[in-house]
């Protein structure tokens, strides 16, 4: 015999699944958007882009970029040189290349005069994807550059030279959180700038400092250079502070802002502790999906004019 409830239970249940609850709706937008991703085929740049991914203001997510969107270009068939220019090094702990005391890496460029090519190392992430690693000999680099000739262009000179003999599609250089001479070397290798901002208080505080720096070494020394792209990230949806943090940063820079924004997520911040892009570690999760979205949205704007 049925129980009297049993229809209430089954129309109970049938409704988690028709698209009207919050869950549902959810389940329905990431397949909807892996299917839109997984159709999609990202087109090369004629040219090889060189992105300085800087602020300096810390904690905003600059390495998590770097180190998923290039984990994400390279996913697409584009062949990425990421450069990590932070002493810390986490953008190579990410990438799982080696990079302990006494590995070849960035220092040795910039201030010994190595080769790229002596130094770069294939990251197991994907095909296609390359790191110059960064040990904790770069963290004396800020001194040690003062006294040599062209110090400024010590890392745009190495890259030129190894851009003649590789080719790549894309470029990411990881910045420390300072406007030291290590970010000025970033700043005169790069065409383009890529700064992400963080959705919460205090977001574009020091903002406008960085755009006159990044301005006077336009000036002085790169007229390429150019802040291409703004990422909005550590996204809450739940807060209205991240809607006005967001709202105020298009109205300033409408050009500028991606259309995708990176959401906070469980997966981003857990992926780089296995020594993986949250693109490897969770490609399903939210927070991969919006990096791969991210990276098709810079992949067709193209070089900016």
């Amino acid at each position: 015999m049925k129980h009297p409830d049993q229809d209430a239970q089954v129309d109970q249940t049938s409704s988690v699944f028709d698209g009207e609850t919050p869950l549902a709706r959810e389940i329905q937008d990431l397949t909807r958007r892996r299917q839109a991703i997984a159709s999609q085929t990202l087109p090369l740049p004629s040219k090889t882009r060189v992105f300085t991914i800087s602020n300096q203001k810390g904690g905003v997510g600059k390495t998590t970029t770097v180190v998923n969107l290039s984990a994400a270009l390279a996913k697409s068939g584009a062949q990425v040189l990421v450069i990590d220019l932070d002493p810390q090094g986490n953008a190579s702990t990410a990438l799982s290349v080696e990079h302990r005391e006494g590995t070849p890496n960035v220092y040795d460029v910039v201030v010994n005069d190595k080769e790229l090519d002596e130094v770069v190392q294939k990251s197991p992430e994907f095909d296609g994807l390359f790191v110059v690693p960064a040990t904790i000999d770069l963290a004396g680099a800020e001194i040690e550059l003062v006294s040599l000739v062209a110090r400024e262009q010590r890392l745009s000179r190495a890259l030129g030279r190894f851009l003649d003999e590789y080719d790549f599609d894309y470029v990411l250089i990881d910045c420390p959180p300072s406007l030291g001479l290590l970010t000025i070397n970033a700043f005169v290798a790069a065409t383009e700038v890529l700064i992400p901002i963080q959705c919460e208080y205090y977001a574009l505080e020091g903002l406008s400092q960085l755009l006159k720096n990044i301005q006077l070494i336009e000036k002085h020394l790169n007229p390429k250079l150019s802040v291409s792209t703004i990422l909005l990230t550590m996204y809450d949806s739940r807060t209205n502070l991240a809607h006005q943090v967001a709202e105020d940063v298009r109205a300033h820079f409408p050009k500028e802002v991606l259309d995708t924004i990176i959401p906070r997520s469980v997966r981003i911040s857990e992926a780089p502790s296995y020594g993986q892009s949250v693109i490897s570690y969770d490609m399903n999760s939210s927070g991969s999906l919006s990096y791969l979205e991210a990276a098709a949205e810079i992949a067709r704007r193209g070089v900016p004019r």
